[in-house]
């Protein structure tokens, strides 16, 4: 999170949290082929669970920071998403992009009260100021989102130094118009560096099989 201290540690943090819970709790016991019980979470509940873990973490060693997280778990054709802060989830497919996540910024807010437009939103001195993000307070509200990935789809998870820079639409025909996402993601990255890249810009895509 800009202007906060040690953003980047905060981050890093963070990434590893949920990487290490939700390895324990998802991936393992998939691998280990273990039955669902009763007593098992779902696989949402782990993913709170995982970013309530990083918030505590990120608070108890960076308490002057703090991060965003957006994390996607895809089991078969479902993606499970947890969420917090500004970084944004994609689905992007023959149908267009749409945006899953919700920003939890001041602006986005104000956009929902009717007291800002979009595009005052995109000017605003206070665009980047957030009002739920990890690292700010003990608990943290945690959206969770599921959704089902068509056949050839793309999960696009990025943060705001992406799509402050990069239109949805160019997003869109960037990703589609590469020949996997790896060279997506270098795509994009160019394009947000080319106009300015003030910010840390990250973009991780998933392509669903055909």
């Amino acid at each position: 999170m800009g202007g906060h201290h040690d953003g980047e540690r905060a981050s890093a943090i963070a990434a590893r949290t949920v990487v290490r819970y939700t390895s324990a709790e998802i991936l393992l016991p998939l691998l280990r082929r273990e039955d669902a019980s009763a007593d098992r979470p779902t696989i949402t509940e782990v993913l709170r669970q995982a970013i309530q873990q990083a918030n505590l973490e990120v608070s108890k060693d960076v308490p002057d920071g703090g991060t965003t997280v957006t994390a996607a778990a895809i089991v078969g054709d479902l993606a499970y998403i947890g969420h917090v802060g500004d970084s944004r989830a994609y689905m992007i497919s023959a149908d267009g992009i749409e945006q899953l996540t919700r920003d939890h910024s001041l602006v986005q807010r104000l956009i929902e009260l009717d007291q800002l437009t979009p595009e005052e939103a995109a000017e605003h001195p206070q665009r980047n100021v957030l009002y739920r993000a990890i690292g700010q307070n003990e608990s943290i509200d945690v959206d969770a989102i599921t959704r089902r990935l068509t056949p050839g789809s793309r999960l696009l998870l990025c943060s705001d130094g992406l799509w402050n820079l990069v239109p949805e639409e160019e997003i869109r025909a960037t990703v589609a118009s590469s020949p996997n996402p790896q060279v997506a993601c270098e795509a994009l990255v160019k394009l947000a560096n080319a106009r300015g890249g003030p910010d840390n810009i990250s973009v991780v895509i998933v392509k669903m099989p055909d």
